[in-house]
This record gives structure tokens, C-alpha cells and sequence, in this order.
């Protein structure tokens, strides 16, 4: 018999490391239906009997956003077999308010007091017997992210899902509003007791969503009971429902917490934070660590050592090193099958063109890695507090940048994650600018120049520069937007900072792998497909197989070519890339690995030699227009999947529509201005 276990929680507990130390990497991401929240699930690696949901963090149940309405639907209309419950145990009193709303829906719940580590190292102590028999449901002590407790945990879960084991319940409530809640419930037939008595509550709280599903006549009668109780509070039930909930919360907490420190305690976290949020060298400090992790993913001369690779371009070096020799096993065994001339050229077209860009591989794992490492440490949540005193001045609030960060890594989730915003000119503005963040598919059009036409650079100084362009154009953008939408002022940003962890190699590798899982899929399919196709169109015309030059695909660039003409790169195989590059931006590596003949085997001698590599693209980019290149497609529209995720969130083809002209115009003008200027020094 299976079971399905929900994890809640408040965000920054520790319940997406529980989940990924519950189901390992084999687990599923997709979206809700109707809603496009990340939803995860997967299987307890030692029970697969025992399925995991992962629900968005919550701080209770009273919705407010998308990720709030999705957590509360599943829990209280789906209804799974046990909630756990993970609660951070060096903030336990916050933690506990989504606890004993909970535990008021009366679904089968365990509770897991997390970062007991912590708890220790501050000289507390957390009475987990007690605090079970206080709340009436199993209370466990866990540390998520070294697997602690987590055995016992799900062996209790089980235990609970099998025996749907209700909370005891749990009387809170002063008597007047015990006798409302009674009334309510009369004008409610369906569900259990329990059902019952929970939407009654909510109904007290002024819950809409709730009201605007009962009938008329009933809502009408309800609302007369709640302002009945209005009158006895003062004229707010839910801020004395909540008080009341936070006095039973209070006393759980003496009862349970023994705390080394009767006061307040200054931590490690809060003394590291007087220098990372500092004012003055917040700012710095960010630059320094961006630009360290460049370098440890691109440099050649790390830790500023001659002739010292970073992990990436060493790691680089050995899967381009492999797919040189697999290209060669395939080139000899199809001449020893008598292949033809057309097969044979087909064939190392495409080895060539995916070659190109699972090259870059290495660099995308190693650079997700290391971002991965800084998010689950804490530090990105103090970027995103730095970063909010600066885009007020422009217009919009921190919460902005949290979208802006997860494009970094893929520009579709990171579209996806401005629903959050409760703005709505915030969200428009946040959308238009999200794709000028250089999303991991654009990082090998960068070493590709990097490697071909900047040998004797810092090769870490140019993908920073170009990094640093995408974040200047985006906040410049959001003032100018923030002139020409008209909508309410910038919204409040309220958000937790967690405390600074080490995080475990397991975790960033699991994070990591689920951002280049993306990358390596494309590869294989989306880039191999358009290769076959690209190579189709650069070798035929009406007449039949012809020289490049004259193809279908020369007579397309050729057309196209001319509205580069003041960008600085007027071919028509670099106009060809543009194109192709919409349908993945990895895709004008692979088109260029085909069109110029072999990018990944020339880039192994460059690296290696240090020389120029590939006479071809050095005669059609002088230094400038590479970095007009670069620009332009770290600017312009971005890929069709992206544009999708644009048009599900705006909700209209004009704003989509908007939004690409908005792109397509800064692109061509930034990139103007960059050539121009680049020529100065080039």
C-alpha cells in the first residue's frame, strides 16, 4: 500500500534539503495544475511505497500569493496521507503559527524540529516529548541537511499515514470566539467535523476565497455572525484570532524551549551580517564574490597562478579532449563502411555542432555549482536585502531581484517566479528585464569568443564584463519602464534571512545537477535536431547539394545581414546565428561549429597553444564587433520557450508583444553603442 507524504513548512526551514535527503535525485518538477508553481515530487529512496510532495514554502494558511494558495488547497482539499511538518528550531516560535494551523485541519501530521545542530550549539535545548504531548501528533528532532533523524522520521510518517492518525484536538480560542466558530459550523453541512471547523475559522478570519465558495444565502448568514464577533473585537476577529494563537504558542514554547540565553543573543550570522549588508562595502563585496566565481569557472591563470586552469576549463579541456576522439572513432568507422560523401558530411556536421556546445558543459556544471553553494549558504538572500535599497531608486522593490537571480540559471522559472510579486507594475517590469540576466544557454557564446578572439585577455574579465552589462541594462531599464507603465508605487519587501550554513556536497550537487539537467537535454535533442536541420539548408538549394556560399541558408543570412551592417558583424553566418539562437541559445555555438567549420576541435589547440583559433571567425569579428555579438544576443528576445513563459505570465499577446519590441530595440542599441565604443580600444 503507498502513501502520500506532503512536506510544509515556512520558507527557509529546510524543507526542500529534507526533500532532496528523502528522494535523492530521482524526482519530478513540473507545474500545478492551472497553476505555474514549481511542483516537486518523488519517491522515499528507502520505501518506495512512501511518495514525497514537496509544497511551497508557506508562513501560514491564510493565502496571499500563488505558492500560499497551492500549499493550502493541497493540504486541506487533497488531503494527503500525513503532513510533515518541518519547523526551524532556532526560530521555532515563528515556525509554530503554520503548525497549529495545521493542526487545525485535522489531517494526520508529524512534526519535525529541524537544525537541532544549531539549536545545540546556542546552549538550547528543545523538549521534543513534551512538545508532542503539548500539540498532541509525534514531534521529531531532524538536522535535514546531515540526514540526521530522518530514518525515524519517516518510519513515524508511516506509522501516522497508516493509521490516519488525527491531532488531538486543540482548544485555543476564547469563549466568544468558540461560540461563533459553533455557529458557523451549523451553516456548513459538508465534509467532516474537522473540515468543518476549520473553514469555520477561516471564515472568521475574513478568508474571500472561502466566502465566494458557499452559496448566497449562507455567506450572508456567516457574514452576519462575523460581524457580531467584529463588534466584540474591537472590530478585527482575525488580529484576535491570530493574538490567540500566538498567546497558545507563547506558552508551548515555556514549556517545551529551554534557551541558554535569557536575552537577546548576538549571533554568528548577525555579526557576519555588519559587514556582507554593510552599507558601504555590501556592494564590493558582492562584485568580489561574482568575480571570484567567474574565475573559478573560466580562468586560465587561477588564483592568479601562470598556467593554473580553473576546475572549469580543466574539466573543459578533458570532455573536449573525449568528444574530439569519439568524433574521430565515428569519422573512421563510417569511411570504413563506405559511407557517403553526404552521411559522412551530415554526420560530423552534427558531431561538430553538438560537440560545440556539450564542450561548455564542464564551465555551465561548474558555474551553477558554485551559485548553488552561494543560495544554499544564505548569502543571495542578502543580495537580494542589498539589492532592494538600490532598485527603489529605480522603481522596484528587492523582491524584483529574486526573479532576476534565478535567470542566471534559466530564464523560463525565473518568468515564472515574478507571479510572486503582488505588484502588477512590478511584475510587468520585472518580466520585460528578466531575459537581460545571462541565463546558463548564453554563458558558451561568450567562452566561444573568449577562447577564439580574446586569447591574450582575462578571459574571466570579459564574461564578467558582459555578466555586468545584462545587470546594468536591467536596472537602467526598470527606471525608464518604471516612467512609461503606469500602475501604484513600489511595493514593501519583507523577507527572512536565513542563517549562514555550510552547505552539504550532496545538496549543491542535487541543485547543481537540476539546473544542467536542462542544459544536457537540449544538447541532445533541440541542439541535434537543429544541427540536422541547419546542415540541410547550408548545403542545398532549389538545385539540389551545393557549396555553402550558395545554400538556402547563405540566401537567408545574406537577406538578414544588412541590418547588422552598424553592429559590426554584417555576415550572413553570424545574421544565421541570431536566428537560430531563438530557438536555443546554445544553438549559435552549434551553427557556428558547423558554418565555420569545426569549433570545438580549433578551441582545444587555441586553449592548449594560446594562439588564434578558427582564421574563419577572426576575418568576419574584429574584437568590437565580438563584443557587439555578445551583447546583442545577451539583449534580444530570448529563446521560444522563454517567450511562452512570457505570455502565460502577462496573460496577453500585447504585452508579450511589447516586450520583445522593448527587448529587440535596447539590444540593437546597446550593442550599437558597444561597438562603436569598443572600437576605441580595438
Amino acid at each position: 500500500m503507498s502513501y502520500t507524504v506532503a512536506l510544509a513548512g515556512n520558507p527557509n526551514c529546510g524543507k526542500t534539503t529534507l526533500f532532496n535527503e528523502l528522494t535523492g535525485s530521482k524526482q519530478h518538477v513540473g507545474n500545478w495544475p492551472g497553476v505555474t508553481v514549481d511542483k516537486k515530487e518523488g519517491s522515499y529512496r528507502k520505501n518506495k511505497e512512501i511518495h514525497v510532495l514537496d509544497l511551497p514554502g508557506t508562513y501560514s494558511l491564510s493565502p496571499y500569493s500563488a505558492e500560499e494558495i497551492v500549499a493550502r488547497d493541497y493540504i486541506v482539499k487533497e488531503k494527503p496521507d500525513a503532513v510533515i511538518n518541518i519547523v526551524d528550531g532556532a526560530s521555532i516560535e515563528r515556525n509554530l503559527y503554520l503548525t497549529v494551523q495545521i493542526l487545525e485541519t485535522g489531517i494526520p501530521t508529524v512534526v519535525a524540529v529541524n537544525m537541532m545542530d544549531e539549536v545545540e550549539s546556542r546552549g538550547d535545548s528543545i523538549d521534543c516529548e513534551m512538545l508532542s504531548e503539548i500539540l498532541g501528533v509525534p514531534v521529531t528532532p531532524i538536522v535535514a541537511r546531515t540526514g540526521k533523524g530522518l530514518k525515524e522520521l519517516m518510519e513515524v510518517a508511516r506509522e501516522v499515514a497508516k493509521e490516519k492518525k488525527a491531532p488531538k484536538e486543540i482548544r485555543i480560542f476564547r469563549d466568544d470566539i468558540e461560540e461563533a466558530i459553533q455557529e458557523v459550523m451549523e451553516y456548513l453541512t459538508e465534509g467532516t467535523e474537522d473540515d468543518r471547523r476549520w473553514t469555520a475559522i477561516k471564515l472568521l478570519e475574513g478568508d474571500e476565497i472561502i466566502l465566494e465558495s458557499l452559496q448566497p444565502d449562507r455567506a450572508k448568514m456567516i457574514q452576519e455572525i462575523v460581524g457580531r464577533l467584529d463588534g466584540k473585537c474591537n472590530g478585527d476577529a482575525e488580529a484576535v484570532i491570530a493574538d490567540e494563537r500566538y498567546q497558545y504558542i507563547v506558552h508551548v514554547v515555556g514549556k517545551a524551549v529551554k534557551k541558554a540565553h535569557k536575552g537577546h543573543a548576538e549571533t554568528g550570522s548577525s555579526k557576519l551580517d555588519k559587514i556582507m549588508t554593510n552599507r558601504v562595502l555590501a556592494l564590493p563585496i558582492f562584485a568580489l564574490v561574482m568575480y571570484l566565481l567567474f574565475a573559478a569557472t573560466f580562468s586560465e591563470n587561477f588564483l592568479f597562478v601562470p598556467g593554473l586552469q580553473s576546475p572549469g576549463v580543466w574539466l573543459a579541456g578533458i570532455v573536449e579532449t573525449a568528444w574530439d576522439a569519439l568524433t574521430g572513432l565515428v569519422e573512421g568507422g563510417l569511411t570504413s563502411i563506405g559511407a557517403s560523401d553526404w552521411a559522412l558530411g551530415l554526420a560530423l556536421s552534427c558531431m561538430n555542432g553538438v560537440g560545440a556546445v556539450a564542450g561548455f558543459l564542464p564551465l555551465v556544471l561548474v558555474l551553477f555549482l558554485l551559485l548553488s553553494f552561494l543560495e544554499d549558504s544564505g548569502y543571495m538572500a542578502r543580495v537580494a536585502f542589498v539589492m532592494d535599497r538600490i532598485f527603489r531608486h529605480f522603481g522596484l522593490s528587492g523582491r524584483s531581484f529574486i526573479p532576476l537571480l534565478m535567470g542566471f540559471g534559466c530564464s523560463v522559472p525565473a518568468l515564472m517566479a515574478s507571479r510572486t510579486l503582488e505588484n502588477d507594475k512590478d511584475r510587468k517590469i520585472t518580466m520585460m528585464i528578466t531575459p537581460f540576466m545571462s541565463c546558463g544557454a548564453k554563458l558558451p557564446i561568450y567562452m566561444m569568443f573568449a577562447v577564439t578572439m580574446f586569447t591574450d585577455s582575462n578571459k574571466t574579465t570579459i564574461v564578467f564584463g558582459i555578466y555586468m552589462i545584462g545587470l546594468l541594462v536591467a536596472v537602467l531599464s526598470a527606471f525608464l519602464l518604471g516612467k512609461l507603465i503606469k500602475g501604484n508605487g513600489v511595493s514593501n519587501f519583507i523577507m527572512e534571512l536565513p542563517a549562514y550554513r555550510v552547505p552539504t556536497l550532496k545538496s549543491v550537487l542535487i541543485h547543481a545537477w537540476e539546473k544542467v539537467k536542462g542544459f544536457a537535454v537540449k544538447a541532445g535533442t533541440i541542439i541535434f535536431g537543429s544541427t540536422v536541420f541547419i546542415w540541410l539548408l547550408s548545403n542545398f538549394n532549389f538545385s539540389g547539394m551545393c557549396p555553402m556560399e550558395e545554400s538556402f541558408l547563405a540566401s537567408i543570412g545574406n537577406v538578414i545581414k544588412v541590418v547588422f551592417i552598424p553592429l559590426g558583424f554584417a555576415d550572413w553566418r553570424a545574421s544565421v546565428g541570431v536566428v537560430t539562437g531563438w530557438i536555443a541559445k546554445e544553438n549559435i555555438v552549434a551553427t557556428f561549429g558547423q558554418l565555420f567549420g569545426g569549433v570545438s576541435d580549433e578551441m582545444v589547440e587555441a586553449v592548449s597553444a594560446g594562439e588564434q583559433a578558427l582564421p574563419a571567425i577572426t576575418s568576419v569579428f574584429t574584437p568590437a564587433a565580438a563584443w557587439a555579438y555578445m551583447t546583442f544576443n545577451l539583449l534580444c528576445m530570448p529563446c521560444f520557450a522563454a517567450v511562452g513563459a512570457i505570455k502565460r505570465e502577462m496573460g496577453s499577446w500585447k504585452w508579450t508583444l511589447r516586450t520583445i519590441g522593448y527587448q529587440m530595440v535596447t539590444a540593437y542599441v546597446v550593442s550599437f553603442a558597444v561597438y562603436h565604443l569598443f572600437s576605441l580600444f580595438y
